[in-house]
């Protein structure tokens, strides 16, 4: 067993990382996520699959395109190559945990036009 305490996790924008390669050589990553209104990541993509679930409050998702908005107990799976981003449009904290099937963080941003 290997004990992991989230408040030692590294802070990244609204965020603390967890790199499963960094802990014993888990073969996934998780980004814990709790921002306020209108946080959010940018359009990227992963080379693998990432499972998103939201635990509280609102996000606009766009995925592949297709946008849509999302609650507290949904789950999105985000395949391998899908651009996708979110926007919390709630008033109050989104809090999500973005689990990414690779003991490492490989992400592409994707530049707007």
């Amino acid at each position: 067993m290997h004990r992991v305490l989230q408040h030692q996790l590294p802070v990244v924008d609204s965020a603390r990382e967890f790199v499963g390669a960094e802990h014993g050589d888990v073969h996934m990553s998780a980004v814990l996520f709790e921002g306020g209104p209108g946080s959010g990541p940018k359009p990227h993509r992963h080379p693998y699959d990432e499972i998103l679930f939201v635990r509280e409050g609102r996000a606009r998702y766009v995925v592949a395109g297709q946008e849509f908005e999302v609650g507290a107990g949904d789950i999105l799976v985000v395949k391998a190559g899908e651009v996708h981003s979110f926007t919390n449009v709630g008033d109050t904290r989104l809090m999500q945990i973005d689990v990414h099937l690779s003991s490492t963080f490989i992400t592409e941003w994707i530049q707007q036009a």
